[in-house]
């Protein structure tokens, strides 16, 4: 094979990497020769060098080695936006055709099947996905049950989620990535038609020393990294915060920080009207895996208020500091538990305590284990004073409030609790889930009844994208409470309509 001719069948995939031709500097490559401007942009580039003498030699024949020196160099300088599948198809079968001279040279073949992987899921430059989920609701009484998104009455039917995610590779180590989601009754929507919001838009970036970058608004959940949760909800992360997160990976340890700001002011009618001080959220944690049976975690979060408002009496400072661990005894049965602390500077009405704490212990077994079940098993105890950071405060997901009205005020705790929480789920075959749940709240107060829930449901996989799921959830609140606690009882039959693509 002549020289020339191997260029050429590279130079598709680097002759858009430089923004104009770039004069040929071989001496033996005339201006009129056919292949003069790629070669020259291919110089310009790196990828040829040519000889000492200042030669190209494009008619002598070529090494297989020389010819994978040259793939090496342009896969490195390769523009991902621009690629089309053609390139992509060609530099695939270039490393398949080279793979031993590339081992030979040191290349990482690993390392390019990779990156020939990201060109190919980021052709055209934008990736597309999102997700649809269409409840039918049938409630025992009105308002009792209430409803993690809008039910505010005895039946709805609820578009509760329709999510269109948008991101555009930038370049190999930048992105940007966009959520558009429901809107809210709030911004004056009916239930017809809810609006769509912007929720996430964030660019995430490598850094130098291997530090990524998040910037925009954007959504971590490190209670879900540790896995700490499952068919609830976390307790303080999980949520979205607008500003600069950084995550390393620093041996055996996971680090992550961030820091942002929160502009908690409502507007009614054009009029600014205080829903809570403006303030900055910043958040630490360490996560060590020692082995791939055993990991430890710490982890901080601080919600400071900018300043004082005197008409803000339910708001507050507010820390939170919490270690987690998680040990596997085998990969489908695991052990995790987490004990947290608070460090709250004036506590809300009815809390005693400013400095509560809480724990929990799960035990966490696969369906391979038992083989026709899986078992999430949960137990937990609750400080009077503690605080949450979500408004479903873990638990009540159904939204059938889980510690009773007067048992929690703001968020807070106002008694000892203790939580005994299952999730079970049996997957049958590839279309047909079963799963059942229950839910004990035991609330250190003589006059005030436990709060008990349970739930059945299954699930039908039409098709890889479109499920349906049917379940029926009950709640008691106890009947002899005293008076502000929730009493009775109540049920929701609820039909779930989901697609992914």
């Amino acid at each position: 094979m002549r020289k020339f001719m191997a260029v050429l069948a590279v130079v598709a995939l680097v002759a858009f990497a430089a923004p104009a031709l770039a004069a040929n500097p071989f001496m033996d490559v005339p201006m009129n020769h056919w292949a003069y401007d790629a070669i020259g942009q291919l110089a310009a580039s790196g990828i040829v060098n040519g000889y000492p003498d200042g030669t190209f030699k494009g008619n002598q024949p070529m090494t297989r080695y020389e010819m994978a020196t040259l793939v090496a160099r342009a896969l490195a300088v390769v523009d991902m936006n621009k690629a089309s599948k053609q390139d992509v198809e060609m530099l695939k079968k270039l490393v398949v055709e080279f793979k031993d001279e590339l081992d030979a040279l040191g290349v990482k073949v690993d390392q390019i099947d990779k990156r020939v992987a990201v060109l190919e899921e980021n052709i055209g430059g934008w990736k597309i996905w999102g997700q649809f989920r269409f409840d039918a609701k049938f409630a025992g009484e009105r308002d009792l049950y209430g409803d993690e998104y809008v039910l505010a009455g005895k039946n709805e039917f609820d578009l509760n989620r329709y999510r269109l995610w948008l991101r555009k590779t930038i370049d190999e180590n930048t992105s940007l990535t966009i959520r558009l989601g429901r809107g809210s009754r709030a911004n004056g929507f009916s239930n017809m038609q809810p609006g769509v919001r912007w929720e996430r838009f964030y660019v995430e970036t490598m850094l130098p020393w291997d530090v990524k970058m998040t910037v925009g608004q954007w959504l971590y959940d490190w209670e879900d990294e540790s896995g700490l949760y499952i068919d609830e909800d976390a307790w303080f992360t999980d949520a979205i915060v607008k500003g600069f997160y950084f995550t390393k990976t620093l041996g055996m340890a996971d680090l992550a920080f961030f820091v942002g700001h929160e502009e908690r002011d409502t507007t009614v009618n054009g009029v600014a009207v205080p829903g809570g001080n403006d303030r900055f959220v910043g958040g630490l944690r360490a996560n060590f895996n020692f082995n791939e049976n055993f990991r430890f975690a710490v982890n901080g979060l601080a919600f400071l208020l900018d300043d004082d408002d005197a008409a803000i009496t339910t708001d507050f400072d507010k820390k939170v500091y919490w270690a987690d661990f998680g040990v596997n005894f085998t990969p489908a049965i695991a052990f995790k538990g987490a004990y947290f602390m608070e460090d709250l500077d004036r506590p809300m009405a009815g809390a005693v305590e400013d400095s509560p704490n809480a724990w929990k212990a799960i035990i966490d077994v696969k369906q391979e284990a038992f083989g026709f079940t899986s078992l999430w098993l949960e137990y937990a105890k609750l400080g009077e004073g503690f605080w949450f950071y979500n408004n479903n405060n873990g638990y009540d997901v159904w939204a059938w409030d889980a510690f009773g009205a007067s048992n929690l005020i703001n968020r807070n705790i106002n008694q000892d609790t203790t939580v005994l929480f299952a999730y079970l789920s049996q997957k049958w075959n590839d279309k047909w889930t079963t799963f059942q749940r229950y839910f004990t709240a035991d609330f250190d107060t003589t006059g005030v009844d436990d709060t008990t829930n349970w739930t059945f449901g299954v699930k039908y996989q039409y098709s890889p994208a479109m499920s349906f799921e049917l379940a029926y959830d009950n709640v008691d609140w106890g009947s002899n409470n005293a008076a502000g606690y929730r009493s009775g009882d109540d049920h929701i039959v609820r039909f779930r309509t989901l697609v992914n693509f």
